[in-house]
């Protein structure tokens, strides 16, 4: 029988019998496969569509039947860890996750690849929020869980900047099934190492999944997240647009209705009612959509007005990956030092004269000022702010809900990037007018990291105004 771990006062004071650090490791390299896989397949599309014959329409789906999917259940999926135990979902989203990529990667048809992609996704929103919940269950408040946390964080950052590299490398060097395919044998691995050393443990017993709130805010995640994603090619004001947009919302809005009155709620609402977690949520929200947009957005500057191969532009990202894992690893001590809220703060600001910065760009714009420079801002203060908000918004609720807010914080940096790259994406290509020069282009580009920037500064003036600067949670998320 495997061990279990209930969220209880003594439950707390039990700790695995592994290293803290074998099980930081087996949980980061879970949540790294599924942030990597938002991302790397975007260099691998052309040879995609060449091989399955696949329209526009289908190759825009390649990339959001996962990030729709993965969206969509993420607070189903934080919840059955809670309830069904983290280390059991995370195995199953592990294992569904790579099957499905064994799948796509050996996809005869276009069809066959959305539905693999789709049921990638599937497997990730029930992976990842356990994966947040284990490593705060593992390591003990204090030092030593801000940490763990500065970690995670660095390797979901880590995995978005990897995926333009790892594409473009493995299209180049083999095809582009091996973006797909390669997660086989490390999804193998990682599955064998988290049956060997996570510990299963899980909400008070009696509990149970509260079916009609799971399928109200996943179908209105599902369909919202449908509905941004169409903005791209219909705008706004279609009706392809609006219907989604306006259906998503009311199907959340009776999600609410519903918790206020089920017995065992899927989310309990009094959850927002805590500081720490909503305004960490809002946060992520506003700092996601801003930022994750940004590796999307320079690739396609490096290759379409710098001409740059897809490789070349995998290696010009380098340094901006590099810096995100530093500020993620360094957030825990300037965090003692400051304060997470604080450091949330100025991890934003410092993404803002980076996005600012890299605004200016132009077509003769060299590496060093129109990518290395600006990069690193950009992504070092992603990381600086990524962790103090995601140990905000987990350090608020009791430990029953741990799987739930960790799903609510993936959510709303998932959400936040989904709606983020719609939405910039337009605001690039009504710059351009449809012209497809290098400079119409460019302006396309620059416009959308200006509004990025000031969207930024907005989130900073959020941060000052809604997150805890003291109280229990603060402490907590600082390690004190």
């Amino acid at each position: 029988m495997p061990r279990t771990v209930e969220d209880s006062p003594e439950a707390t004071l039990r700790r695995p019998s592994f290293p803290t650090w074998l099980i930081v490791l087996t949980a980061c390299a879970g949540q790294f496969l599924v942030v990597l896989d938002v991302s790397v397949v975007n260099v691998a599309l052309p040879s995609m569509r060449t091989d399955l014959a696949l329209s526009d329409a289908g190759l825009q789906w390649v990339v959001n039947a996962y990030s729709i999917a993965f969206a969509g259940f993420m607070l189903l999926g934080g919840r059955a860890g809670d309830l069904f135990g983290r280390k059991r979902m995370f195995v199953v989203g592990l294992a569904l996750f790579t099957v499905a990529s064994l799948a796509g990667g050996l996809a005869q048809e276009g069809w066959q690849l959305l539905v693999a992609r789709a049921a990638q996704g599937l497997g990730a929103a029930v992976l990842a929020p356990s994966s947040l919940t284990l490593i705060t269950a593992a390591a003990p408040e204090g030092p030593a869980r801000a940490r763990a946390i500065a970690t995670w964080s660095a390797v979901g950052a880590g995995g978005g900047a990897a995926g333009g590299l790892v594409g473009g490398v493995l299209t180049d060097g083999l095809s582009w099934r091996w973006v797909l395919l390669i997660n086989v044998p490390i999804g193998a691995l990682v599955v064998l190492a988290a049956l060997r050393w996570l510990t299963e443990s899980r909400a008070h017993e009696g509990r149970r999944l509260d079916l009609p709130g799971a399928v109200l805010v996943t179908g209105g995640l599902a369909v919202l997240a449908y509905g941004i994603v169409q903005t791209e090619a219909e705008g706004w004001s279609s009706a392809s647009t609006l219907v989604p947009l306006l259906g998503g919302l009311a199907l959340l809005a009776l999600f609410a209705v519903v918790e206020g009155r089920a017995k065992a709620p899927l989310m309990p609402l009094a959850l927002l009612k805590v500081r720490a977690v909503w305004s960490a949520n809002a946060a992520m929200l506003v700092c996601g959509g801003a930022m994750m947009s940004m590796w999307y957005l320079m690739t396609l500057y490096a290759q379409n007005a710098l001409g740059y191969t897809p490789l070349h532009a995998g290696l010009a990202l380098i340094p901006s990956s590099l810096s995100v894992v530093l500020g993620s690893k360094n957030a825990p001590r300037v965090m003692r030092r400051i304060g997470a809220r604080n450091t949330a703060v100025i991890g934003a600001a410092v993404a803002a004269v980076g996005f600012l910065w890299q605004s200016a760009m132009t077509v003769d714009s060299g590496f060093a000022t129109g990518i290395l420079g600006p990069g690193i801002l950009m992504m070092l203060g992603a990381g600086l702010s990524g962790t103090p908000l995601a140990a905000l918004g987990t350090s608020g609720a009791a430990p029953g809900d741990a799987g739930l807010v960790s799903g609510m914080i993936n959510t709303s940096r998932t959400m936040g990037g989904a709606l983020g790259l719609a939405a910039l994406s337009t605001v690039a290509a009504a710059r351009t007018a449809g012209s497809t020069t290098p400079e119409a282009l460019t302006e396309g580009y620059a416009l959308a990291f200006r509004v990025s920037g000031f969207a930024l500064i907005g989130g900073v003036l959020l941060m000052l105004v809604s997150l805890p600067r003291s109280g229990q949670a603060a402490r907590r998320a600082e390690g004190g």
